[in-house]
Parts: C-alpha cells; sequence; structure tokens
C-alpha cells in the first residue's frame, strides 16, 4: 500500500443508513476504508446489503479489501436499524437484568440480522457503569438507559456475553468508551470541556472493558473526556497514557483502537479535523471515526503527509493500517487470487 491508501485505512467516514453508498466517491478519492451508517431507518437486510455491496473495495497487490461497515445498535434509544422486520430491542438497562442465556439468545438473533445485512461491526456492547441513583445526572449513558447496570462486575458479565456472541455471528464488536463515561456530567458529543474526576487506572469501573478484551472484542473506541486521575493534561482520545499504557500496555489489548465521532463531537472542536486525526495515531490509535464525510480528504491528506514527513510516525501509521487490515480479515474482508 502506498501511504495515503494506509492513512485511508485508518478512517471510518459517516454516511446514512438511508442511501447507505452516498459516501462512495469519497471513499475512492481518499481510500477510505470504513463507514459508519448513521441514523434510524426500519429498510430491509435485502435492500440496505445492495447499498453496502455497492461500496468500493480497494485492491493492494494480490488481495482485494472490502471496507467495514459499522452501525449504532445497542437497543433502547440507541438502535438505528429498528421496527420493521427488526423490531424493536430493550435498552442495555433492561438487558442487564436478563440472563446470560436469554441475553446471548437476543443478541444472537439481531446480530445474525445484522450479518444477513452486510453489516460487519456494531459499535457496541457499551462498557460504561453508572453509580446508582445517579442516572439523570449523566446524559451520555444513563439518561439513554445505555448501561448494563450500576455493578461493575455484572456489566463486565453482560459484556462479554455480548462481545462473544457477535463475534460468533460475524460481528466485530467494539466496547465502549474506554475508560468510561458513566461517572461524568457532561456529554461529549454536546459539550466541551467533558472531565471525570474519580476514574484511576485500577479502577473497577475498568472491569467490562477488560471482560469485552477477553471475550474477543475487535475494537475498543476512547472516550474523548478528560480522566483527571489518569491523564490530567490531555483527552482520553489523544492521550498516549490512556490508549498505549493503560489499554494496550496494562490490559493488553492488542486490537484496533477507534475513536468515537470526532467529526461534530463538541469535545474536539477546538482542535483542527487534521490534527484530530494526527494526534489520535500518535497517541497510539488506529481508527479515526467522523460522521462528516466532508473532513475526510482533511484527515487523510494530514496523516500521509505527516508520515511522509516523519519515520516514526509512518511506522505508527503501517502498525495501524496492519492492525485495522487484521480485524477485517477476522470479519472476512479480505479475499485473496
Amino acid at each position: 500500500m502506498t501511504v495515503a491508501e494506509q492513512a485511508g485505512q485508518l478512517i471510518m467516514t459517516g454516511t446514512p443508513l438511508t442511501d447507505a453508498d452516498a459516501v462512495t466517491s469519497v471513499m475512492k478519492r481518499n481510500h477510505v476504508g470504513s463507514v459508519f451508517l448513521h441514523g434510524r431507518s426500519g429498510r430491509t437486510a435485502a435492500s440496505l446489503k445492495k447499498e453496502i455491496n455497492r461500496l468500493p473495495s480497494m485492491t493492494a497487490g494480490d488481495a482485494t479489501i472490502r471496507p467495514l461497515v459499522s452501525i449504532d445498535q445497542e437497543g433502547g434509544q440507541v438502535q438505528s436499524l429498528r421496527g420493521g422486520t427488526w423490531g424493536y430491542l430493550d435498552d442495555a438497562q433492561e438487558q442487564g437484568t436478563w440472563t446470560s442465556t436469554r441475553l446471548a439468545a437476543v443478541t444472537g438473533q439481531w446480530a445474525k440480522s445484522l450479518a444477513k445485512a452486510g453489516i460487519t461491526m456494531d459499535l457496541a456492547p457499551v462498557a460504561d457503569t453508572v453509580p446508582s441513583g445517579t442516572e439523570k445526572r449523566n446524559p451520555p449513558i444513563g439518561v439513554f438507559g445505555r448501561q448494563y447496570g450500576s455493578d461493575s462486575a455484572a456489566v463486565a458479565d453482560a459484556v462479554a456475553t455480548v462481545t462473544a456472541t457477535l463475534h460468533d455471528a460475524g460481528v466485530m464488536a467494539t466496547v465502549k468508551h474506554f475508560p468510561g463515561l458513566g461517572r461524568v456530567t457532561k456529554n461529549t458529543d454536546t459539550s466541551s470541556g467533558v472531565v471525570d474526576t474519580t476514574t484511576t487506572t485500577d479502577d473497577a469501573y475498568l472491569r467490562p472493558f477488560q471482560a469485552g478484551i477477553d471475550a474477543g472484542a475487535g475494537a475498543v473506541m476512547i472516550s474523548s473526556a478528560t480522566y483527571e486521575k489518569i491523564d490530567p493534561d490531555n483527552r482520553a482520545v489523544f492521550s498516549s497514557t490512556v490508549i498505549t499504557e493503560l489499554l494496550r500496555g496494562e490490559m493488553g489489548f492488542q486490537g484496533v483502537v477507534m475513536t468515537d465521532d470526532v467529526g461534530a463531537a463538541k469535545a474536539v472542536a477546538d482542535v483542527s479535523p487534521g490534527r484530530r486525526a494526527v494526534r489520535f495515531v500518535e497517541a497510539g490509535g488506529d481508527l479515526v471515526l467522523t460522521v462528516e464525510s466532508s473532513q475526510v480528504r482533511t484527515m487523510m491528506t494530514a496523516l500521509s503527509s505527516r508520515a511522509r514527513q516523519d519515520p516514526d510516525f509512518a511506522a505508527q501509521v503501517e502498525a495501524s493500517a496492519t492492525r485495522v487490515l487484521e480485524l477485517k480479515d477476522e470479519a472476512g474482508l479480505l479475499s485473496c487470487e
């Protein structure tokens, strides 16, 4: 791969769920390797798959590399495909009260439907634990019932079950939002200066993330909040302390590390789009998610330009692209002639 092609593999661009292949020209122009289907729809798996099949693949040597296709399918208010043949999935707070047998059975049903539609990655499960009684003061997770519970051990069990079941259905799980958004009082999507003053590097609330990793998570999504007791000087998404030292080092995760949305999120609005991508990869991350496809060119150019100027950064880009390709191989998206 050229440097630009490697950089393109490090970007996941948003595209409307109702028009999945609308981003085709952006992908071709910028070698983009992954897409995120955003919005809500009750369209059939068959109609969605037709559009997903039209998304461009890449050729490298004798290999054909198809794009990762991701979606937010958690349940409750965060269920992108709903109604019609999809039905309605209870939110995670309710799912957390089920037995592991029931949770696995229900997850398996809708995971197979995602795979049938051509979706190879779910931006779930949520591994954030929200302390009991604080749900209404936790806008990103608790307000929407996105947590499996208020006990980290129970949340860990649910996360492990969902992660393993998704994997068995051929859908890569994404454990989020590391190292946790369950104790913040603002939402990184809509607010700047989101700070967690509690979480530490040996916090019990990290157990659900470890459980997801141990269960075979394909990716871990990094929060855009700042964690005062881990790295007070950097937002997690730009922190090598969080990504390289804690997640990869202490917790042993060697898969794909991705951002939460850094396209429209207020938490990173003070950093230019190109710098968002570069700073994340510098910190040890791999896959940059932007719901704004208009930012893709800037991000890809910033990554490839920096790689051409800095051999150490070029090595990071190559290592990250390799991890993304390994995930694609696991998802059945690589084929060789």
